[in-house]
């Protein structure tokens, strides 16, 4: 378990990366790629274009040959870097301006070891308070001195904790750095004790000897998270840990048990672990199997010691898989272990803790690795005349993520955790509602686990951990007790003697007792952690103020392993749940949906994606790690073909951008830097709109508060609708904690709003004569409110430019972007108009339509005039109120109202924006048809050939076929297009043949 800090609440901030770039005055440099939309539907988008961009880097792969990360053109970036001397924690100098290009390293630099030093991520106790001080005293923070603050601090804390308590609940986490703890420190070893000699007392832990998941080359119980299922499909060689040879598995071997009385007849079996069969105790069969009716009750021969085994019956057994007839194994297989205890039959071990054979296989296979020892008894039985055959066979195997060991189930003494009364109260929590599980579909595999719960095996033969506070009393079984009882726990030493004393009637002085030398699992601390980070067992105020938890959120790889032990061990500890709800992230994954795995060579580093890296520095990494040399001539050939340039710099706020733009309903996330890359356009596009807005502002420009600004024209009333709009998506996302809902209203807000649409409008105003005042307040506004509902997703960028807004009147602001206030709908609802952007829709469809007729007749400078034309009177108040804009914005000339009922002018060029408007565009005089028609031709040429194709390609099926009728749809459109701008092209000519310039 990680070091974690413990969190406090804040709604909407993510936790900032750490790691950051040392502080830099301004350079540059240029290096090649940084050196050393409703919920399901717009998911199901979101997917479909991250489908259809992986098939399209797939294809330029393939005509390519270059892999398809590296298809995405991108070509270096001047890397600009903050130098101005700047201490560590210091604030960062913003009094410079801007860089030209938006630059990861020069914007990331500075500003977290500054976030952490002013406690902006502890709860809310130090800005209120400083707000008071500033309000009843004048006085300033640094003014104060620390002890002195720390003292208000606590002083209002004592006043006004219950309140805080409730809104710190309500917001969300946060991380406060210097209120870091860890599952093995001081605190945490008492709690540890504490839960393991509750749980004792309770009768819920106890001591058995059980199989458990043995990892040979660790020496020690694993639990089952740290077991990975690989799947061979075949004969597969493997590299073990302390295996001299390489091993084969996928082989199903099988041997011939002969019938004792009978030298002709034998039962056959088939194994994978060969090294197994000196621990067989017996062969089982299906009752009702005709082939074995006659045995039933015989005996067979072990085929390497010639021992009687019994032929068994159960109804296990499945007589349709191979011969029907298995070898039981009780000591080594959990399945024959039960098969085992079902019929009373001793289980044998045979493989000792590091993984060779124990003594009760006989001198010949004693003291041998285990996988050394298999081809032995291959070669015994083969002499022996009862090997029946090698054949292909798929299989799981078992594998230690720690120590990349084959896993093995051993017979050991250990701790368990009885777990059915707690996994019958985790399992009601769901059903009732008192805990949530998003996504929702979880709550099925909860259900299923705790269904049917095992014990939970919590010793671990390990010296780093917590040790097991449990005592063996020492000395003669008939006084000191017999097996398991004679352990005794205790949180102390001298507690134990107590019970051991208590336990045997003898004085506890005479006693000897040895501790476990044992440690717990760590999901044993794990577990404990929503509360023992608060102080428990001790009712500390963290413990009565922020237990139980709202909110967990993690991979859903650790649903039962650590969500599920920590609702049991909470609920059982504590009588309340640790949190009411956990939100479960995706997993992450490589572009093509695989595992990242470092044998694959597709592990991706966080750093290496936010800083860049070389090749060669990735290929050093690999070298660096513990792959054998096949597997990193594997994982090195795929990252070469993966990132022949290696991965280009993208900086933390693009990756975080990029990583919670994937929903967690839409499954696993396959991640590319193609797309992180795409996030890292985005903050360049945010960057140069804010350029244009610190210019439009210029130097003694004053904002108004947000609560008196007005808008002064359609446009301002849009674009300030549209920012309402985006503060709902936010907050709603927020609150159903779907993270696309809020990353694509920003990135429609920013882009297709505020930069395509609204400063495009208003440039021309802005840039000739003198600046109406409307538009810089609105731009402003649009920064401030943006920047703040962009924070949590790209905090250093935010913090970045929302430092250099100029201060609006009223006092301070708040210091920092990152405890500034979130902006609510509510706030912003007086400026939601849903149908003022309705009518505004219909005039960005008339400029696209301008914009095709522009390109269609390749007007590139002239600026012709424009008429629309509506046979609705009331749609003619739509497009007048945007008469200006809509020429901005379309790139043409005056436009202008056509009356309802009068001619189409002569010589202009018509388009349809609906069956009631039309749009005519001037074409009189500025388009030279003999020049423009046979360009026409030529593209006609070329789309009727594409049509052909499509036409004579097999209909498929699916999505393919609908994106094929789609295309086909929209060919035909654009060459009904063409032939109409062709005929109307052929009039002109014989009505003006000589163009004038434009």
């Amino acid at each position: 378990m990680p070091h974690l800090p413990r969190a406090s609440f804040r709604p909407w901030r993510l936790r900032p990366s750490r790691g950051l770039p040392g502080s830099h005055a301004l350079s540059t440099q240029s290096e090649p790629y940084g050196s050393p939309t409703s919920r399901r539907n717009r998911e199901a988008k979101q997917k479909r274009l991250r489908e259809k961009q992986a098939a399209l880097e797939a294809g330029l792969a393939g005509k390519s040959k270059a892999p398809a990360e590296s298809s995405k053109a991108w070509t270096p970036k001047e890397i600009v870097l903050y130098e101005l001397p700047t201490e560590p924690g210091e604030k960062k100098d913003v009094s410079r301006p801007l860089p030209a290009a938006y630059s990861p390293r020069y914007v990331e630099a500075a500003w977290y070891p500054w976030w952490v030093r002013e406690g902006f991520f502890k709860p809310e106790y130090q800005a209120v308070v400083e707000k008071q001080l500033w309000k009843e005293r004048g006085l300033r923070r640094h003014e104060m001195g620390r002890e002195d603050f720390l003292r208000e601090v606590w002083k209002w804390k004592e006043e006004k904790g219950g309140e805080i308590c409730g809104q710190l609940r309500a917001l969300g986490a946060s991380l406060d750095w210097d209120r870091e703890c860890f599952t093995m420190d001081a605190g945490s070893s008492v709690a540890v004790t504490e839960a393991f000699v509750r749980l004792h007392k309770a009768g819920l832990l106890y001591r058995s000897r059980q199989l458990v998941n043995w990892s040979c080359a660790l020496r020690s119980a694993i639990s089952d998270v740290e077991v990975e299922s690989r799947f061979l499909p075949g004969p597969t060689e493997l590299r073990l840990p302390g295996c001299p040879t390489p091993v084969s598995f996928g082989l199903l071997v099988s041997v011939a048990f002969p019938v004792d009385g009978e030298p002709d007849a034998e039962v056959v079996v088939g194994t994978t672990r060969p090294e197994t069969l000196p621990g067989d105790v017996a062969v089982a069969v299906h009752p009702d199997d005709a082939r074995y009716t006659h045995l039933h009750g015989r005996h067979l021969r072990h085929p390497l010691t010639g021992q009687l085994l019994p032929l068994v019956t159960d109804s296990a057994v499945q007589p349709h898989v191979g011969t029907g007839a298995v070898k039981v194994t009780p000591a080594h297989s959990p399945a024959d272990a039960e098969l085992g205890a079902r019929h009373g039959l001793r289980p044998l071990s045979v493989i000792a803790e590091d993984g060779t054979m124990a003594p009760a296989c006989g001198d010949w296979l004693q003291g041998l690795h285990r996988f050394v020892a298999r081809e032995k008894i291959l070669s015994a039985l083969r002499e022996r005349g009862l090997l029946r055959g090698l054949q292909s066979h798929p299989m799981v195997l078992p594998i230690c993520s720690r120590s990349g060991d084959v896993v093995e189930y051993l017979l050991k003494s250990q701790w368990f955790v009885r777990c059915r009364e707690m996994a019958a109260r985790a399992a009601q929590a769901v059903e009732s509602g008192a805990l949530e599980l998003s996504p929702s579909f979880h709550q099925k595999t909860w259900r299923l686990w705790f269904s049917r719960p095992e014990d939970w095996c919590v010793s671990r033969q390990l010296w780093w951990g917590h040790r097991i506070p449990a005592y063996l009393l020492v000395g003669e079984p008939g006084k000191v007790g017999h097996g398991e009882d004679r352990w005794v726990v205790g949180r102390t030493e001298a507690e134990a003697r107590e019970a051991a004393a208590a336990l045997t009637g003898l004085p506890g002085e005479e006693l000897t007792l040895e501790r476990d030398p044992d440690v717990l699992d760590t999901w044993f601390s794990s577990a404990l952690f929503p509360f023992s980070s608060l102080g428990w067992p001790q009712q500390t105020p963290d413990l009565t103020r922020f237990y139980p938890l709202s909110l967990l959120e993690t991979g859903s790889d650790l649903l039962l392993f650590w969500v599920g032990r920590m609702v049991m061990l909470g609920t059982q500890l504590t009588g309340q749940l640790p949190f009411s709800k956990v939100l479960l992230h995706s997993m992450v994954r490589d572009r093509q949906g695989r595992k990242m795995s470092k044998s694959l060579g597709n592990v991706l580093d966080p750093r290496d994606i936010i800083r860049g890296a070389e090749l060669q520095v990735l290929q050093e990494k690999l070298r660096d790690g513990n792959l054998d040399p096949a597997e990193l001539a594997i994982a090195a050939a795929a990252q070469r073909k993966d990132f022949p340039h290696g991965i280009p710099e993208c900086g933390t706020d693009a990756l975080r951008f990029a990583l919670c733009s994937h929903g967690a309903l839409a499954g696993d996330l396959h991640l590319s830097v193609s797309e992180v890359l795409s996030s890292r356009h985005f903050c360049n596009k945010v960057w140069n709109a804010l350029r244009f807005i610190f210019s439009a502002l210029g130097e003694n420009f004053t904002p108004q508060p947000a609560e008196e600004l007005c808008p002064a024209s359609p446009m301002d009333a849009w674009i300030l609708s549209r920012l309402a709009r985006t503060a709902r998506e936010c907050e709603r996302g927020f609150l159903t904690r779907e993270l696309p809902l809020a990353t694509h209203a920003l990135h429609h807000f920013w882009l297709h709003s505020l930069c395509d649409v609204y400063v495009e409008a208003v440039k021309p105003g802005l840039s000739h004569g003198p600046r109406p005042p409307g538009p810089p307040q609105v731009l402003f506004c649009c920064a401030d409110v943006g920047l703040r509902l962009l924070a949590p997703f790209m905090p250093f960028l935010a913090e970045e430019l929302w430092q250099r807004l100029p201060p609006g009147p009223g006092g301070p602001r708040a210091p920092s972007i990152s405890v500034a206030p979130y902006p609510s709908a509510q706030s912003l609802e007086r400026w939601h108009c849903p149908q003022l952007e309705r009518r505004f829709s219909r005039v960005q469809e008339a400029v696209q339509a301008l914009r095709a007729l522009r390109a269609t007749y390749q007007l590139t400078k002239a600026r012709p005039r424009v008429l629309l034309q509506s046979s609705e009177p009331g749609e003619q108040d739509v497009f007048e109120a945007f008469l200006e804009p809509l020429g901005t914005l379309g790139r043409c000339g005056a436009v202008g109202l056509l009356p309802a009922g009068a001619a189409a002018p002569s010589g202009w060029a018509q388009a349809p924006l609906s069956d009631s408007v039309q749009v005519y565009m001037e074409l009189q005089g500025l388009v030279d048809p003999q020049a423009h028609l046979p360009l026409l031709a030529a593209r006609r040429h070329k789309l009727q050939k594409q049509l052909d194709g499509l036409v004579a390609r097999t209909p498929s099926e699916g999505e393919a076929e609908t994106r094929r009728q789609q295309r086909l749809s929209s060919l035909h459109l654009e060459l009904s297009k063409l032939d109409q701008a062709a005929s109307h092209l052929r009039q002109l000519m014989a009505a003006s043949p000589s163009p004038r310039e434009p």
